[in-house]
């Protein structure tokens, strides 16, 4: 397999395009990878990650994972209310950037998540981060979502993460993590890319 930094990078950041996993409970993580290996969790984001659930031992598996354990997530994402976002297209790794010859669009319905600095993100470096570009009204909202539940639409979160979002047990924090990292792993338990036994708890949530 790849080196684990290579997506997730020596700071257990991750990227848009890949987890965040510095600081995740090591039970969760372990069984995150068994998800990868038995069908729970799939669809084009996955690919690598079943490739390398079924090359690994479980041996390998649980010192990786200890290692990430024990990072402390720095701030990483900065996220940024605004109507119009720089014009920008998918570049290697699958990561967005804004185009060489400038402009700016309407950002409609859609999270867009730059990087802070394109020649230090591509070269994946672990000290340069990401802007999230977001429609504006987005936080009130979705604090509205996570802490209330929108008045009934939904359950609100810290029911399974904690007050602070910051996790429980097994149950992951929230914290700080990528919003298109996120919103996909929402759609994933929405459409069926990604299930098992915990996920079903959230299908309350998603439905």
């Amino acid at each position: 397999v790849r080196a684990c930094t290579q997506c997730h990078l020596t700071s257990g950041s991750g990227h848009p395009e890949s987890s965040g996993v510095a600081g995740l409970p090591v039970s969760y993580m372990v069984r995150q990878f068994a998800a990868f290996k038995n069908g729970e969790r799939k669809g084009i984001r996955a690919i690598n990650m079943i490739e390398f659930a079924k090359a690994m031992s479980d041996d390998e598996v649980r010192t990786s994972v200890e290692y990430f354990s024990t990072l402390k997530p720095p701030p990483w994402i900065r996220v940024v209310e605004t109507d119009t976002v720089p014009v920008s297209r998918l570049g290697p790794g699958t990561m967005r950037f804004a185009v060489p010859e400038g402009g700016t669009e309407p950002i409609g319905n859609r999270i867009i998540e730059l990087p802070e600095d394109p020649v230090r993100a591509q070269s994946r470096d672990p000290h340069s981060g990401f802007v999230a570009h977001v429609p504006t009204g987005s936080l009130a909202k979705g604090e509205a979502l996570v802490s209330a539940g929108n008045s009934g639409k939904t359950i609100p979160c810290a029911i399974c993460h904690g007050s602070t979002l910051q996790g429980l047990g097994e149950v992951p924090s929230i914290v700080g993590r990528s919003p298109m990292y996120m919103f996909r792993q929402l759609n994933d338990m929405q459409n069926g890319n990604r299930t098992g036994s915990m996920v079903a708890l959230l299908q309350a949530v998603v439905a």
